[in-house]
């Protein structure tokens, strides 16, 4: 562990990277970095797979024990815009199934249930389920449609297609025979799980305003459901000898009306039951408190079946995302990560006896703007520190023989390395390209102000010095449970960002990065503010106090302040400019949020029975928390940036506003539409071309 600092400077130097700062370089260059995710091992933790993606080429790497030596096993070459996700290893490791396609983090499916086809291609992509090729020699085969692959221990894939279960065997040669629906349920499946002994599959099946646990145990067997209820089940994990699952319950959707002005407890509980009679009990309930609700966090609940027969779970009734583990027949909850940070990415050790995970916290000034590793065991004890000093590490899978993760810097970009032996490394063979610019990237500084009602507000401060004065830039991330760290993001789309924030620093802006209240890592009740978001916009007085923050450095002109940021940083970036052109100069909204009313009225549909509750008021709110709500004192010009088969937020959200704008006829704008990208840009070229417009439009907006 003390030597990872030590190790990171040891693969800068490897890659030519030296300490001098020089600012010249291009936007192509600062992104042109290599992105390392979606790191999972076998179930003996011998051997290791990710994705890896090379200026929008995305390909799956994977290391073996114990040299952990990386190797390419598929052979992708082109910037296509198709996803690979969802990574499983059969638990022998010998068997790589991934899926490619899709738009996995969209909130809606596009009308059609079409896919994702940036680039406009001549043929219709589908979400297709491939095999890597792990053997010398082999290549990566497609099997058939379809999506959230499960294997099991007798080498059988379950598999989704249109939300039901269905089933193939594989052939040596990556081919598949006997693809069929596995079995019918009148629900929409998901959350496969195979039993320890493949000879079970328990899923969830929803109903919409319930769902159950379900078990499919062969083709003679009707399903098996398991303590059905009123209540929603999710997060299944079965007991390691296979003979009981372990499953969170949430109340069913129903009861009178709860508010939409104000946060309203959501309490959980964790339950086992028998698979052999079905039947279950209660072993954890949450209180009925904020603090009590169910984790919105990655992960959720992130509830594990571990050694001693206990099961570990987050919780967040202390205000902080902790962990903690109860015996599976019920008892206390043992703490085991008290304190007040954040824990995120949580693993389970091969042997179950401990818990490995990612948070900011450490001994190391400002960690709390990073990650790191530890391992905590679940039967609790001092959580041991496996990563630390100035560098970020995440996303980490317990080894035979130690931890792996994806780490970065503030000049490097993620990569995959290893701890063992209270050794860490980055793993050889993944190298950056000669041209890409990190070693003149500024080294980002924690700084900290204060909003108009008190809060204290955290942020980045990229600028590469000089006495004149510059214009200042506030960047606004999305989300909005995001936190921007002090080095790369461990998400592709704010590895970009950080990579554009680099750029404009070099470009000789002072950039401020503010953590604005609804963000994470900072408790609870910082991520839950009274009249944030769509209930009044509580957050925007951060972003004010950061612009202030700015106007009050000596180097930064405070009559040239700017906006930038995407989905909700596009939203808050226009609500800067409507309501406050005096201070914010110019902007670019990326696929901002413009009209809360129109945005929640997708997904609250008015009720059809006599009590409405307050969704009335909650809509007039959501509007005049809305820029389109403050368009008349709107001045300052902007770039309006959106791709049309957006899935989160609908591009109807910027066309919307840009006739407001018409019709308002004194504001001037711009508009960069990318016919068929989603939201998190598919391609790297579009990123590219998204800065290249964003800087372009901010230098000529700002700059004498």
């Amino acid at each position: 562990m003390q030597r990872l600092a030590m190790l990171w400077v040891l693969v800068l130097t490897l890659v030519g990277v030296t300490p001098a700062f020089a600012a010249d370089f291009t936007l192509p260059q600062a992104m042109a970095f290599p992105f390392a995710s979606d790191l999972v091992r076998d179930r003996a933790g011998k051997r290791i797979a990710w994705v890896r993606i090379d200026a929008g080429v995305r390909n799956i790497w994977v290391a073996d024990a114990p040299g952990f030596n990386p190797r390419q096993v598929t052979q992708f070459t082109q910037d296509d815009g198709q996803e690979l996700t969802q990574l499983v290893l059969s638990p022998d490791g010998n068997t790589l199934v991934f899926v490619r396609g899709g738009d996995h983090d969209s909130n809606w499916p596009a009308a059609g249930n079409l896919q994702p086809n940036p680039g406009s291609p001549l043929s219709e992509p589908k979400v297709t389920l491939w095999r890597a090729g792990l053997a010398p020699g082999s290549r990566a085969a497609k099997i058939t449609e379809g999506d959230a692959p499960a294997l099991s221990a007798r080498g059988e894939l379950a598999f989704l297609r249109d939300g039901q279960v269905w089933t193939a065997r594989l052939k040596v040669t990556g081919d598949a025979n006997d693809v069929r629906r596995l079995f019918f349920d009148r629900g929409k499946n998901g959350r496969l799980r195979w039993s320890p002994d493949g000879s079970k599959l328990a899923f969830v099946s929803n109903r919409g305003d319930h769902s159950f646990i379900g078990i499919h145990a062969g083709a003679d067997a009707p399903l098996a459901w398991l303590a059905p209820s009123t209540g929603l089940d999710s997060d299944p994990v079965w007991s390691p000898d296979g003979t009981r699952l372990a499953f969170t319950r949430r109340p069913g959707r129903g009861g009178a009306p709860e508010s939409l002005l104000r946060e309203t407890p959501a309490p959980w509980a964790i339950w086992t039951a028998d698979v052999a009679t079905g039947a279950g009990r209660q072993v954890w309930a949450s209180s009925k408190t904020l603090h009590g609700s169910y984790p919105d966090v990655t992960g959720g609940a992130n509830l594990h079946w571990a050694a001693d027969d206990r099961l570990a779970f987050l919780s967040v009734e202390t205000n902080w995302q902790n962990l903690y583990s109860v015996p599976a027949a019920g008892g206390a909850a043992t703490p085991l990560t008290p304190g007040a940070f954040m824990v995120e990415h949580i693993a389970l050790s091969p042997d179950g006896k401990a818990l490995i995970y990612s948070a900011n916290a450490g001994t190391t000034a400002d960690d709390d703007a990073r990650r790191h590793v530890f391992r905590v065991p679940v039967t609790g004890g001092p959580p041991q520190p496996l990563t630390a000093g100035e560098s970020l590490e995440w996303t980490p899978v317990g080894l035979a023989d130690g931890v792996a993760w994806i780490g970065a810097t503030a000049k490097l970009p993620p990569q995959v390395g290893v701890t063992m032996a209270g050794t860490s490394r980055v793993l050889a063979g993944q190298a950056v390209p000669a041209g890409f610019a990190g070693a003149d990237f500024v080294v980002p500084r924690k700084v900290t102000f204060t909003a108009a009602d008190g809060v204290v507000v955290h942020g980045q401060l990229f600028d590469a010095g000089g006495t004149a004065k510059k214009p200042g830039l506030i960047y606004v991330h999305g989300g909005p449970p995001r936190q921007m760290l002090l080095g790369f993001s461990y998400m592709r789309y704010y590895a970009n960002n950080y990579a554009m924030n680099q750029y404009l620093a070099s470009r000789g802006f002072a950039v401020l990065s503010v953590n604005y209240r609804l963000g994470i890592g900072y408790g609870w009740d910082f991520q839950h503010p009274d009249k944030g978001g769509a209930t009044g916009s509580s957050e925007y007085k951060d972003v004010v106090a950061g612009a202030k923050f700015l106007q009050r450095q000596d180097n930064v002109d405070p009559a040239r302040i700017g906006i930038w940021g995407g989905s909700y940083g596009g939203l808050l970036t226009a609500l800067a400019l409507a309501r406050d052109s005096n201070l914010f100069k110019a902007g670019v909204d990326i696929h901002g949020v413009h009209d809360w009313s129109a945005y929640l009225g997708e997904f609250l549909p008015a009720p059809t029975r006599f009590e409405q509750g307050d969704r009335a008021l909650a809509l007039e709110t959501a509007f005049k928390s809305s820029p389109v709500a403050d368009v008349a004192t709107w001045k300052s010009p902007v770039l309006f940036i959106h791709g049309d088969d957006d899935r989160n937020v609908r591009v109807g959200q910027t066309i919307d506003l840009v006739r407001r704008l018409d019709e308002k006829g004194d504001v001037a704008y711009e508009e960069l539409i990318i016919p068929d990208e989603i939201h998190d840009f598919l391609q790297h070229r579009n990123w590219v071309k998204v800065g290249a417009a964003t800087a372009d439009f901010l230098e000529r907006s700002l700059k004498p």
